[in-house]
């Protein structure tokens, strides 16, 4: 910020002068008006300005050194409407004033200080919020849409309807059309009468045996995992944060062109904010409200109120399906090589046997003698 980040400059060229050459002939002690700030404030000068000063810089690089931590600093130091009477109302003479007063005598100086202040910390954050909300809206778009255009899931959850009707069979609930969305991670929780088999392990199986195109339907799902993550009404917030700034940002150019000369620089530099971030803004805008209809479409293609049915709800669910039905399937797998081994093994013992009994036949005499 133009403006500002000048006041810090000459400040410290003023108290580098005097250091160097001594401002009176007869040292004294300053005057502080604000002993509870004094130090913070001297601390956040010498932090939030070039601690080796150009004498005769570029203007345009004093917007350059201010970043995001030091603008907050200031905004955190900016003087209050009292401290500012105090310093109205002091009649001593200023050059015995702290660095402190003096930086805030500078300030008040500057037109609507904290709200520049503020103005220039949005702009400071805009290209970073934008990417940031759009990056996880497009994360939202896209889980949306893969889960919509995914035939291998449209499949699996058609087999469990299936399913359901079969176990169902004879009952009111024998021949239902559809279920709802929650009720796929009831498969983990239903177990055979052995209790060594639940209803997931056994979609797996009936999935490996009859449709084994349909076990990596997981793979089609990849957004889940970063979708999961990610909260609507937090994006929401962002959303409103972001156009909220922005009106300020208009507001404060309008309240500039009133000012003259002393926010001259400041309002060019807005007016060159504002020709890109107005649309960025717009177009952003316009990807939140298509987002928001494509996560009402989700709902309700799994039948679903969006009124009680949150995207949150939905993604979670879908997602902990996804991995129950991956862990079943593996556990199948698992089981399959168990069994092959067990199998394998019984068929050793049983040539082995086999062998024995062979021996035993054509050469009985041998066997009898080893025996003894």
């Amino acid at each position: 910020m133009l403006i500002i980040a000048e006041i810090l400059h000459n400040c410290i060229l003023e108290e580098t002068a005097k250091s160097e050459i001594g401002a009176r002939d007869v040292w004294c002690d300053p005057t502080h008006l604000f002993f509870q700030n004094n130090e913070d404030c001297v601390s956040l000068m010498t932090t939030s300005a070039n601690p080796d000063p150009d004498p005769d810089p570029d203007p345009e690089g004093y917007e350059a050194e201010m970043d995001l931590e030091r603008v907050d600093n200031l905004i955190k130091f900016c003087p209050t409407k009292e401290e500012m009477e105090q310093i109205k109302g002091f009649k001593g003479d200023k050059e015995l004033l702290g660095k402190c007063e003096l930086f805030f005598m500078e300030l008040m100086k500057v037109p609507r200080s904290e709200a520049k202040l503020r103005v220039f910390s949005y702009k400071l954050q805009f290209s970073t919020q934008v990417s940031d909300l759009s990056t996880s809206l497009n994360y939202v778009y896209l889980s949306v849409e893969q889960v919509r255009s995914s035939v291998k899931l449209r499949r699996v959850m058609q087999t469990i309807l299936s399913l359901g009707n079969a176990l169902n069979q004879g009952t009111a609930r024998g021949s239902a059309v559809g279920f709802r969305l929650d009720s796929i991670l009831k498969l983990n929780e239903t177990r055979a009468r052995n209790n060594k088999m639940t209803l997931m392990h056994y979609l797996c199986k009936v999935l490996a045996d009859k449709l084994p195109e349909l076990l990596d339907f997981s793979k089609e799902l990849s957004s889940l995992e970063p979708a999961s993550k990610i909260q609507l009404k937090l994006l929401a917030e962002e959303m409103q944060n972001i156009t909220k700034g922005l009106e300020k940002v208009i507001h404060e150019k309008k309240l500039c062109k009133k000012d003259g000369h002393v926010s001259e620089r400041f309002l060019k530099s807005l007016k060159k904010f504002l020709r890109s971030a107005e649309a960025s803004v717009k177009c952003l805008a316009s990807q939140y409200s298509g987002v928001g209809r494509s996560v009402d479409a989700l709902i309700l293609y799994f039948g679903e109120d969006p009124a009680k049915c949150p995207y949150e709800q939905v993604i979670s669910t879908l997602l902990a399906f996804v991995r129950m039905f991956n862990h079943a399937h593996e556990e199948n797998l698992q089981q399959i090589e168990v069994e092959k081994k067990a199998q394998k093994e019984a068929e050793h013992e049983k040539l082995k046997l086999q062998n024995q009994i062979n021996c035993y036949f054509l050469f009985p005499s041998s066997i009898h003698m080893a025996a003894i």
